[in-house]
């Protein structure tokens, strides 16, 4: 059975309800990982945990060693990737403390190391991004949210932005012009990456806050704790009901 990778972003540092838990450094040919990986067990499906901003949350996302991180879970053996992260939300339905589950995303970042293939090509690669998330790991996550009885939208476009500093008003203004509902700094190059190594990877985004000028002058980083928290909560009983899922497709 395969194991499924989990990268916790801001407020999720740790799965403290796995068990046979131990960790290991995986050394890869982009460098240092975020973190060194968690392995154990929920359910009796075989996770692996990453910390995606480091177990002391001290690397900034445009920082990440995206290329790292991907490589060392496929390395490790996940073949489904589970990406939590943290958002403000643009959208009125999406209210903080929602679980949303993306299934488009804009990518407003620059500077990142944002592909494997680019030294040393045979030939030129282009990976096809038109979904760039998962559809059947998708579909999994859409009926665990349902069976743990987790209120979560499942269609949300996902706007990636540098960080690490929170966006203006006029930006948010401008996101929501171009469509997005959801608004991060981790979303990408992650995503592509994953794509790229062929692994099936989906976003559980945790509304933490109303994006800038949405409700009133300025964003309360003590509601934002709050409301993660909260969300957290929520994403322990999705976890629990996906990997039952995930034995159910494997059986």
């Amino acid at each position: 059975m395969s194991a499924l990778g989990v990268i916790g972003g801001t407020g999720l540092s740790q799965l403290v309800y796995l068990t046979e838990v131990n960790k290991r450094v995986i050394k890869t040919p982009y460098g240092e990982p975020s973190s060194a990986l968690t392995f154990g067990k929920l359910d009796g499906v075989d996770v692996i945990f990453m910390a995606r901003h480091g177990y002391g949350h001290t690397i900034p996302p445009h920082k990440i060693n995206y290329q790292a991180n991907i490589w060392a879970l496929k390395e490790a053996g996940a073949a489904n990737i589970v990406a939590v992260t943290t958002v403000g939300s643009m959208n009125q339905t999406m209210a903080p403390g929602h679980l949303v589950l993306p299934n488009q995303l804009i990518d407003y970042t620059w500077g990142r190391c944002s592909t494997y293939f680019e030294d040393d090509l045979e030939q030129l690669v282009h990976i096809d991004f038109t979904k760039p998330y998962s559809v059947g790991l998708r579909e999994q996550m859409i009926t665990a949210m349902m069976e743990a009885k987790v209120i979560a939208l499942n269609e949300a476009v996902y706007a990636c932005t540098q960080g690490p500093r929170l966006e203006t008003a006029a930006e948010i203004i401008k996101l929501r012009r171009d469509g997005c509902d959801l608004v991060g700094m981790t979303g990408m190059p992650e995503a592509a990456l994953a794509k790229e190594l062929k692994l099936d990877y989906a976003c559980c985004a945790v509304v933490a806050n109303w994006a800038a000028g949405l409700d009133g002058d300025e964003i309360n980083m003590n509601a934002i704790e709050a409301s993660a928290s909260e969300g957290m909560l929520k994403l322990r009983e999705f976890l629990k009901a996906l990997v039952k899922q995930i034995k159910k497709a494997e059986s």
